[in-house]
């Protein structure tokens, strides 16, 4: 007997084949509408990770990945919005502080959505964004590179580094205001549907009230290690969505060889890589997570490339499938990029590939 999937895992389905899949080449060119914004909403997919008593599913890891696959398969640039969303939640579900009371339902059952402005934090020792103590509350002062779902968003989870040395972590609101100017929309390779901007803080005042976490930076970035080294979800759901354009059942027969064979290995690496990532201790086999890592960028690769060969000409429409996902993959080789995970990738690629006898 087949267990039957996780409720949140039927949603998603739905939702990809519903809303995000079939207007997806649209939103690649247009841009990330409200509208899809409301289905995920509506979904209770921003409920994933959030704790029970507060209505979300604290869904277990399998759930939270088999859902990230399937959102980023079908469209990456509402994939990469969304998935900002939970790392505030998260972040309240460990505050014991009444901002909790006041946010974290309202994040879990959808009615406002989540940004993050933390990234600049990983480029310790510089300090791109201060943040000074200031008439009973926090001055942020400096430029925030990546924001993603500017006028989407509702509310931001922007850190910082403290004179001492501590990570800070505070909500706001997700607008222009005192203190705090975003930049154009930028123009990128690849999803320049998610609504990226970069923001200027020039003495953005918060209140104790909006901080949801002070720790010392090395205690955060001990924590924020492994994640990075961890194989992303979404990479295996472009490498499924291209696997699919090539297996088409009236599709050309060496295409469908190629996505049977690459499919083997998707499934390989994956394995490796979640199981990597549920080890009970997360600071452990780094060197694995960043090598299992690496594997699936190539397996992406290897199927996003193959989609476009097997496309041919036609695959260098804006309206093909192909080249999106191919630059939706491009995209994924550097989103949440570290120097450790970077000096991996480019020792992976630089490495003589076996001659044939």
């Amino acid at each position: 007997m087949t267990t039957p999937p996780h409720p949140l895992v039927t949603s998603a389905r739905r939702l990809a084949a519903e809303v995000l899949a079939p207007r997806a080449e649209r939103v690649d060119q247009e841009g990330v509408p409200a509208d899809s914004i409301e289905a995920v909403k509506r979904s209770g997919l921003l409920g994933l990770s959030a704790p029970v008593a507060y209505g979300g599913a604290a869904a277990p890891a399998a759930v939270v990945r088999e859902v990230a696959e399937i959102v980023a398969g079908a469209c990456c640039s509402t994939w990469f919005v969304q998935t900002q969303h939970h790392t505030p939640v998260t972040t309240l579900a460990q505050c014991e502080r009444p901002l909790r009371e006041r946010l974290l339902r309202r994040l879990a059952n959808g009615e406002l959505l989540s940004g993050v402005a933390y990234a600049q934090l990983r480029a310790h020792p510089r300090v791109p964004v201060r943040v000074s103590r200031e008439r009973g509350g926090w001055r942020f002062d400096g430029t925030v590179p990546w924001y993603t779902g500017w006028g989407l968003n509702d509310v931001m989870l922007l850190a910082g580094v403290t004179d001492a040395d501590e990570a800070l972590f505070a909500f706001t609101e997700a607008r222009e205001q005192p203190g705090l100017r975003p930049s154009p929309p930028m123009r990128l390779a690849a999803l320049t549907a998610s609504r990226t901007v970069s923001l200027e803080l020039d003495g953005l005042l918060l209140p104790d009230d909006a901080v949801a976490l002070r720790v010392p930076y090395a205690t955060w970035a001990a924590g924020d290690r492994p994640r990075n080294t961890n194989a992303s979800p979404a990479v295996f759901g472009i490498t499924e969505a291209a696997l699919g354009l090539l297996d088409a059942p009236d599709g050309d027969p060496a295409a469908r060889a190629t996505a049977q064979e690459l499919r083997a290995r998707l499934d390989e690496v994956r394995r490796l890589a979640y199981g990597l990532a549920d080890h009970p201790v997360p600071g452990e086999r780094i060197e694995e997570r960043l090598a299992a890592k690496t594997r699936a960028y190539d397996v992406m690769r290897a199927a996003t490339t193959a989609a476009v060969v097997a496309g041919g000409g036609r695959a260098m429409g804006l309206d093909s499938p192909a080249q999106r996902l191919a630059r939706e993959g491009m995209f994924l080789l550097v989103q949440g990029q570290t120097a450790e995970v970077r000096r991996a990738h480019l020792g992976s690629l630089g490495s003589p590939a076996p001659l044939s006898p």
